[in-house]
């Protein structure tokens, strides 16, 4: 890899050897005295899962600030934004009803700035679709005081990944207003994995204006499986369930930058940085507490090797990409 960079280097005219030699140092100091993994179970183990508004967001915020300032970065700041406020609340419950199969839990989460059901949840057939079509072709008649469950699952024959979470997710974010624009009281979506399991993945889900709104929740990839098979069976089957997430007024949090001053053109950046915040039923680590502390890990392998660039290098950590974009 070193070599192939300094081949490219050479071939356009841009490095020299002394810049091969630096090449060879970050390398060899990023293998051998790196500091990303130490960092990153700090975040992902002593902090955890870091929701914008959150007191682990607040305490991530602060853990990577004192990190810059430790590694001796030139400058270090915080860059205020107001942030969503979204709590899950107590654990959720799901549960289907049927004449045939009896009472069964499944493994729910509420989506991230949903409404709660509250006490006492809700309870009411159920009926599955697998996109927005669907809902227009059943019209009002069908869907009016009933749940809707979007099963449309990520396409497993496609390479690339995000290509596959891109073709299911506009039923996360966007189900529950359009299944409420047909008059029904609540949503469930199989969540958003290729993998078969009983972990339900959480993520943003956005209210439209105008329109009412109503709880929505994601169900595990097998939950999701076992009622679709009950309803093949069971049209009059129910689906219960009760969450307690609320959205709290607006909160305010950080952007942490950190930077090396340029020696050349100190006016001009190269920006390195991944978001902070977190999803709060994980630990956050691959998303993306790893692009966080692989930024800071590039300006301290700058400080620690007494490397001055050209253009002022830049570390942000950036707050709230998970349920807004606010930072970003």
């Amino acid at each position: 890899m070193k070599n192939l960079l300094f081949l490219s280097g050479i071939l356009l005219g841009t490095m020299s050897f002394a810049q091969e030699d630096q090449i060879d140092q970050i390398f060899d100091a990023a293998l051998t005295k790196g500091q990303s993994y130490e960092m990153l179970d700090y975040l992902s183990n002593s902090i955890g899962g870091r929701l914008s508004g959150s007191p682990e967001a607040a305490a991530a915020v602060e853990f990577t600030r004192q990190k810059m300032i430790e590694f001796g970065f030139d400058t270090v700041f915080l860059q205020p934004v107001m942030v969503p406020h979204w709590v899950r609340g107590e654990t959720e419950v799901g549960r289907i009803i049927s004449a045939f199969s009896g009472s069964i839990n499944v493994n729910i989460c509420a989506l991230g700035n949903s409404i709660g059901t509250g006490l006492g949840g809700i309870s009411s057939g159920i009926i599955e679709v697998q996109n927005f079509e669907d809902l227009e072709r059943l019209g009002r008649d069908k869907i009016e005081g009933k749940i809707v469950f979007f099963n449309r699952p990520m396409d497993p024959t496609l390479i690339q990944t995000f290509s596959a979470y891109g073709g299911a997710v506009n039923q996360r974010g966007n189900g529950a207003s359009q299944a409420a624009k047909y008059g029904a009281i609540g949503v469930v979506v199989r969540s958003m994995t290729l993998s078969q399991d009983d972990v339900p993945h959480t993520g943003a889900m956005n209210y439209a204006e105008g329109i009412a709104q109503i709880p929505a929740i994601a169900i595990s990839t097998n939950g999701a499986n076992l009622l679709s098979k009950i309803l093949e069976n069971d049209v009059d089957a129910k689906f219960f369930f009760e969450t307690h997430a609320e959205m709290l007024p607006e909160i305010l949090s950080y952007n942490v930058v950190g930077e090396i001053y340029g020696s050349k053109y100190p006016d001009k950046y190269i920006i390195v940085g991944g978001h902070l915040d977190s999803w709060d039923l994980g630990d956050g680590s691959h998303d993306d507490g790893a692009g966080c502390v692989q930024a800071i890990e590039v300006l301290r392998l700058f400080k620690e090797l007494k490397i001055t660039p050209q253009y002022t290098l830049r570390a942000v950590m950036f707050m709230n990409e998970e349920n807004g974009l606010r930072g970003g």
